[in-house]
């Protein structure tokens, strides 16, 4: 399709079409033999085929196809094959966070609407609640640490906070996870109420950048105290802050397995 400025984009059909065609030329079907497929056919060969697959790009594509057609039962049977080679961690990091990576890009150009977004976050929140409660409560704490999880106020996605708090948790660290949009004022009576808090957030949508200074400032007034607390921040936009604007208690990490590598050599320090 094309806007009255002969602009090109794409519908949610043709999304749909796209990863049929590219998930059954990936099985070992012939271009030429998918091009004479009708819409029912191809959606009948992929329904046929499903789940027949290995590698993590093609599980991907899979969990868009259940998200476009809100197919829960497919998104389980992805999921279950997926934990038969993999460990939940795994599964999370080669397939979960890749595939919500390109929901996003899906969300920002309009691709996809809400509805598809909540929709494929619920289950993949279901899931990670599910590991979550059985590493909750391990008696043996790696560190003396007690690590704070919080995100800015107005910045409600949490999936990645919260599986920051499973690897947390799964490697003995005791968490307080408090979750979405939380203000900086709610966070100051921490320096009274725990020995040696170290703070955990993601900033994605906010504060919006050229806010992030002021913002890291009022933390060391507010809340890092005397001791200046630790703050490790993750997201694309803690990766556009600027050295300049960092003291030497911000911390900004490029990914969650190089934060658990950090926080592994604090705590052996």
């Amino acid at each position: 399709m094309r806007t009255e400025t002969n602009i090109r984009y794409y519908t949610l059909n043709d999304l749909q079409k796209l990863l049929n065609v590219s998930y059954l030329n990936n099985l070992g079907y012939k271009i030429s033999a998918i091009a004479n497929f009708t819409t029912a056919e191809m959606e009948s060969e992929v329904r046929a085929n499903s789940i027949q697959a290995n590698s993590s790009v093609q599980a991907i594509q899979e969990l868009k196809l259940s998200m476009i057609n809100f197919d829960q039962h497919l998104f389980q049977r992805i999921y279950e094959q997926a934990l038969e080679k993999s460990s939940f961690q795994e599964v999370f990091r080669s397939i979960f966070i890749p595939f919500l990576t390109e929901l996003g890009t899906l969300w920002h150009s309009k691709t996809i609407n809400i509805a598809h977004e909540h929709f494929v976050s619920y289950l993949i929140r279901q899931k990670l609640l599910i590991e979550l409660e059985k590493v909750q409560y391990h008696g043996e704490q790696a560190d003396e640490h007690v690590y704070i999880l919080f995100l800015p106020e107005n910045e409600m996605h949490d999936l990645g906070l919260l599986y920051l708090n499973y690897e947390l948790l799964s490697k003995g660290y005791r968490t307080i996870y408090l979750g979405p949009s939380v203000p900086l004022e709610s966070l100051s009576f921490f320096k009274t109420l725990v020995d040696n808090p170290v703070y955990i957030s993601y900033f994605t949508i906010y504060p919006v950048q050229k806010q992030i200074p002021a913002y890291l400032n009022k933390f060391n007034r507010k809340v890092a105290g005397d001791k200046k607390a630790d703050l490790y921040l993750l997201g694309n936009l803690a990766q556009k802050i600027k050295g300049t604007d960092l003291d030497g208690n911000h911390h900004v990490m490029t990914d969650i397995g190089t934060l658990i590598q950090n926080l592994s050599q604090v705590a052996s320090a």
